[in-house]
């Protein structure tokens, strides 16, 4: 999904990256994916489904709470 999401970055910008660039974008945006879930199921003591589902929540609550549920 990551990786398609790239590729329509890619389009919109009108150029296509580098397959080295596009390597080291993917490894960056999922270290930080799995820093952020591991962190967040050390601070519950959950499993990191369950983190995961958490720091999700929280980003979704985080949404609606700075733009409001309907625009």
């Amino acid at each position: 999904m990551t990786a398609s999401y790239f590729e329509w970055a890619q389009s919109r910008q009108g150029y296509a990256w580098e397959d080295d660039e596009t390597a080291i974008r993917l490894r960056k945006f999922m270290d930080n994916a799995f820093t952020a879930v591991w962190a967040k199921s050390q601070a519950l003591d959950v499993n990191l489904r369950r983190a995961a589902f958490a720091l999700a929540l929280e980003r979704v609550a985080g949404a609606i709470s700075a733009r409001g549920l309907f625009p």
